[in-house]
């Protein structure tokens, strides 16, 4: 059993013009963290392009056709004051949000205990009819439907610890309780969303933190709110929103996170799926804008999946 690393070369090819932050040289420098030796089990696995069937679960026909419609044959096309398109778009987003329902059908036969997907654009914005925030399609509502409409399964969680919050994901799913949200974000920021008032029928939990939060604030926020609320749903696949945005270092906003601070966090994540949903995680990039820290937090993040089978092994061993 392993984790799967998802990528594909177009998603380098996804460029919004100079100077924009969410540009190639993330994935530059995630890549060459994770080529390193420590990560020579990872099993890397080229992303394939989402199903019209995958996309429309989510996604209109009338706006994928809008979206598909508006790249651009060279140069650049924006679809709002944040995000634009370049001829290489369509399939980079066709094939990030791909990447997470091939990760659900590999982990789902067996073949994995869990991924990460490395891909671009990022999409925990994107609402169903629109494009926003560096965001095209919304990978993570794409895997997360695609696990329980194809594999039968009746509670699937998505945990989203990018800085900004995930307006998105949420409007996806803030009237469906066969499916939970949580996210901790830094408020006020960009989208302006994600109150802790807003609780969908009961499956939306957001943990909003004030600027300059940091390693003690999201350790308490998950042990009492976040935690909790995911055990009590008793979720059977679990998805991550891996935004590392929320790093000390990020030039966006302005949150304490330290490289520790995603370890433990994806640790914490482990723990509640190897009780749950056998281990199932599908975790898929978000933001980040310090490539240094990126990289680190990245690497850690990955780090903790890999060794999540053996941390599950030797819990079990202590139960038992």
């Amino acid at each position: 059993m392993t984790t799967l690393l998802y990528n594909h070369p177009v998603c380098m090819e996804h460029d919004m013009g100079y100077g924009h932050p969410e540009c190639p040289d993330r994935l530059v420098a995630i890549y060459g963290a994770l080529k390193q030796p420590a990560f020579a089990a990872l099993q890397w696995r080229e992303a394939p392009a989402a199903t019209l069937e995958q996309l429309t679960r989510v996604h209109p026909q009338r706006y994928l056709d809008r979206i598909m419609a508006a790249v651009p044959k060279d140069g650049l096309r924006a679809l709002d004051g944040d995000t634009a398109l370049c001829p290489s778009s369509g399939e980079a987003a066709l094939r990030a949000a791909g990447a997470a329902c091939a990760a659900v059908d590999e982990i789902m036969a067996g073949e994995a205990d869990n991924a990460f997907c490395a891909v671009r654009p990022p999409g925990h914005h994107a609402e169903p009819g629109r494009a926003m925030g560096f965001c095209v399609f919304n990978n993570v509502a794409v895997g997360a439907v695609h696990a329980r409409k194809v594999y039968g399964l009746d509670r699937v969680a998505i945990i989203d610890f990018d800085v900004h919050h995930g307006n998105g994901t949420q409007a996806v799913f803030e009237h469906q309780p066969e499916y939970m949200y949580l996210s901790s974000h830094q408020s006020p920021l960009y989208p302006g969303t994600g109150r802790s008032s807003e609780r969908g029928v009961g499956n939306i939990v957001n943990l909003p933190l004030p600027p300059y939060s940091g390693s003690e604030e999201i350790r308490n926020g998950w042990a009492t709110l976040l935690a909790p609320a995911l055990r009590a749903f008793r979720p059977d696949f679990i998805f991550i929103s891996a935004g590392f945005d929320a790093h000390r270092l990020d030039p966006l906003a302005q949150l304490s996170f330290t490289e520790e601070d995603y370890a433990w966090l994806t640790r914490e994540i482990l723990a509640i799926a190897a009780e749950f949903s056998k281990g199932r995680v599908v975790s898929t990039l978000e933001g980040g804008y310090s490539l240094s820290a990126l990289a680190a937090s990245v690497a850690v993040h990955v780090k903790a999946l890999m060794e999540a089978p053996a941390l599950a092994a030797q819990a079990a061993a202590r139960i038992a």
